[in-house]
C-alpha cells in the first residue's frame, strides 16, 4: 500500500514513465487529492520506487441502468532501468487480488498500449467518436424546439456545480459512465497556457429551458486567419444535455460561433445524435477509437449485475488463466428485467475467453462479430445468436473522460 508520504516520489516515477513532462501545480495538486494511496501500489528498489499502480474506486453503469462497483485502475508505470523484471506482472497480480478481496466484480482502464493489458485480461469495450467538422459548409438541422432553449456564457469555474449536476443526471442513461465522486469535476477546468498551444482558455456555456439548466458545453477557440480571411477552429472538450433539444442548441452553437470555420470533436459517443442532423456526413472527417478496457474480476456478480435487452438462457464456459477463479462452466439467465448467473456443470453452449467476456460486457461489442473472429467458439447451433442479441445495447456505451 502506498504511503501518503511517498506519494510525490511515486507520482514522479510516473510522469518520468510518459515522458517526463511537469505538470501544472493545480493539476499535480488536484491528482494527489485524488489518488486513493489505500488503493494503489508500488515496486521499489532499496529505497527508490520504480513502479506504480493504483485504482480509483469508481461505480460504473451498465446495461439496465445499474451502478456497478469498478475498480478504476490507473497511474501504472515502470522505470525504464526495471522492464522485463516482472514488475508490471506482479503489480497487476497484486491488484487483481485486491479488488476480488474487496469485492468490486469489474476492474477498467485506458490503455497506453493496449497489447499490455490483454494478457492480463482486460479488452476494449467501448469506443470514441471523433471528428473534425468543416462547419462553413456542414449544416445542422435541429429538431423541433430547440429555439426555446436558452444559451448564455459563463465562467467555467463558477459554473462548476451546475455542470456537475447536468453530467450526474446523465449517468444512468449510457453504459460505461461513471458516477464521480467529489473533486473529479474540477478535471473539466484545470488547463496550462502550454497545452492550449494558442486556443484561448476554456470557455463555457449553460442550456436553459423554463429557468433550469439542462445542458452545458465546454469549449476553447483557436483563432486562424490567412489573406482569405477568418477560419478558427473551436475545440469541445465536454458537452452533456439532459433532452435532444438542449443538446442540439449546443451544438448548433458550437457551428455557428463567428470567425471560425471548424469544429473539432474527440471521444464522443458513437451514436450521437448531432451525426444524424449534419447536411454532409463526408465533411465531419470521422475517426474512431478504443476507450474503456474492462476485465471481468467476478465473472458471476459481474454477468448478474446488468440486464440483457432479450431472453438469455446460455452455458459460457470461460478461460482465465489470470485469474482462474473464474475459470469454468457459468450459466446464464437473463432478461430485460434482471439475470442469474452461477456455477454449472452442464455442457458449454459457448466458449470464451474473459477478454471477449469483457469487450461484450458494456454491450458495444457483438458476441456474434468476436465468434467470427474466432475468439468465441459456438458449441450448440444457434446460442451464440441469441447471446449476442441479450448482450447489446440500446445505447452506445461510452466513457465520458479518462482517469
Amino acid at each position: 500500500m502506498l504511503r501518503s508520504e511517498d506519494w510525490d516520489q511515486w507520482y514522479d516515477v510516473l510522469l518520468r514513465a510518459f515522458g517526463g513532462t511537469a505538470e501544472p501545480a493545480e493539476e499535480r495538486e488536484l491528482w494527489r487529492r485524488l489518488t486513493p494511496c489505500e488503493r494503489s501500489v508500488g515496486a521499489w528498489d532499496g529505497g527508490e520506487p520504480v513502479g506504480t499502480a493504483g485504482a480509483f474506486d469508481f461505480r460504473l453503469t451498465v446495461p439496465g441502468g445499474a451502478s456497478v462497483p469498478a475498480a478504476g485502475v490507473t497511474m501504472v508505470g515502470v522505470s525504464a532501468t526495471h522492464r522485463r523484471r516482472g514488475l508490471l506482472t506482479a503489480m497487476m497480480r497484486r491488484q487483481l487480488d485486491d479488488i476480488r478481496a474487496w469485492g468490486e466484480p469489474l476492474a477498467v482502464l485506458t490503455a497506453s498500449e493496449p497489447v499490455i493489458y490483454g494478457r492480463f485480461g482486460y479488452a476494449a469495450a467501448t469506443f470514441g467518436l471523433h471528428a473534425e467538422i468543416d462547419t462553413g459548409r456542414v449544416r445542422l438541422s435541429v429538431p423541433a424546439g430547440t429555439d426555446d432553449v436558452r444559451l448564455r456564457y459563463v465562467d467555467p469555474r463558477a459554473a462548476l456545480d451546475r455542470c456537475e449536476a447536468v453530467y450526474a443526471r446523465t449517468v444512468a442513461a449510457r453504459p460505461g459512465m461513471l458516477a464521480r465522486r467529489p473533486g473529479w469535476e474540477r478535471l473539466g477546468v484545470v488547463e496550462a497556457e502550454t497545452e492550449r498551444d494558442g486556443a484561448s482558455p476554456t470557455q463555457c456555456v449553460l442550456a436553459e429551458r423554463d429557468g433550469q439548466v439542462t445542458g452545458f458545453a465546454r469549449f476553447r477557440v483557436r483563432p486562424q486567419y490567412t489573406d482569405a480571411g477568418h477560419n478558427g477552429q473551436v475545440e469541445l472538450q465536454d458537452l452533456a444535455g439532459l433532452d435532444p433539444v438542449s443538446e442540439a442548441a449546443l451544438w448548433r452553437f458550437l457551428f455557428g460561433i463567428d470567425l471560425t470555420t471548424s469544429l473539432k470533436v474527440r471521444a464522443r459517443p458513437m451514436d450521437e445524435a448531432w451525426q444524424y442532423q449534419v447536411s454532409d456526413i463526408r465533411r465531419c472527417g470521422l475517426r474512431v477509437r478504443d476507450q474503456l478496457y474492462v476485465r471481468l474480476v467476478d465473472v458471476g456478480a459481474a454477468l448478474q449485475a446488468r440486464t440483457y435487452q432479450a431472453p438469455v438462457d446460455v452455458v459460457l464456459e470461460v478461460e482465465d488463466p489470470f485469474c482462474p477463479w473464474n475459470a469454468g462452466r457459468w450459466r446464464l439467465s437473463g432478461d430485460p428485467k434482471g439475470a442469474v448467473c452461477e456455477r454449472t456443470a452442464d455442457a458449454a453452449d459457448l466458449v470464451l475467453s474473459v477478454r471477449e467476456l469483457g469487450a461484450a460486457y458494456l454491450g458495444g461489442v457483438s458476441l456474434a462479430a468476436l465468434g467470427a473472429g474466432g475468439r468465441v467458439r459456438e458449441v450448440r447451433e444457434g446460442a451464440l445468436a441469441a447471446a449476442a442479441v441479450g448482450f447489446g445495447s440500446a445505447v452506445a456505451p461510452w466513457l465520458p473522460h479518462g482517469f
